[in-house]
């Protein structure tokens, strides 16, 4: 059957990327194809999410860091879930939720301004430090993440980082024993376990 001209379609690519194939032109060549920035979040993620927030609201009250606390761990499951499948963070969630995470904690907490900025970049740089010692140990989505995070905890960022840290351990050890030196090659994608810290030193 022939596609009219005026349609597109989105085609998986794989790991929840699509991209949009432009209908069939024998008179001209066609264009070149892009990946478009959607991203596959499966519902078992906005139902973590909306719980997790729940859990926040009920255990915080309904105060201001009540909300941030349900509003950041809504963010944290959908990004977790992106970056489990496609290996991702996208800049498009990340850092309008940080500059959000930002300007929260300076209208209702101002007097701890230093603590908020100087936590969100003190974890993006320890983050970043691996990198430096060798390229493309932690993904630039993962300082970004930590950034986010930071801005939420301030100087409990800490925590969660060590948090997130050690529960990549046990998935690195099976992973090593799967697939022996192959393994080097390959990663685990570092988002969740930074969301798994971090949850748990919001929900304390």
């Amino acid at each position: 059957m022939a596609t009219e001209p005026h349609e597109v379609r989105r085609v998986d690519v794989g790991d929840g990327i699509y991209v949009r194939v432009p209908p069939a032109d024998v008179d001209r060549p066609q264009p070149e194809v892009r990946p478009a920035r959607v991203w596959h979040v499966p519902p078992v993620a906005y139902l973590l999410g909306a719980g997790l927030a729940a859990v926040a609201l009920v255990r915080l009250g309904p105060t201001s860091e009540g909300f941030l606390a349900a509003g950041v761990l809504v963010v944290l499951s959908v990004l977790a879930a992106i970056d489990t499948k496609a290996r991702i963070l996208p800049n498009v969630i990340v850092l309008p939720a940080t500059a959000a995470v930002l300007v929260w904690q300076l209208v209702f907490f101002p007097h701890d301004w230093a603590q908020w900025i100087l936590g969100a970049l003190g974890a993006a740089v320890i983050l970043l430090l691996p990198s430096l010692i060798q390229r493309g140990a932690v993904g630039m989505g993962d300082v970004k993440l930590g950034a986010l995070l930071g801005a939420a905890l301030g100087q409990e960022v800490l925590s969660a980082l060590m948090l997130g840290f050690l529960a990549v351990v046990p998935f690195a050890l099976v992973l090593l024993v799967r697939r022996g030196a192959a393994a080097r090659r390959s990663t685990l994608p570092l988002g969740p376990f930074l969301a798994f810290g971090a949850a748990v030193v919001l929900l304390s």
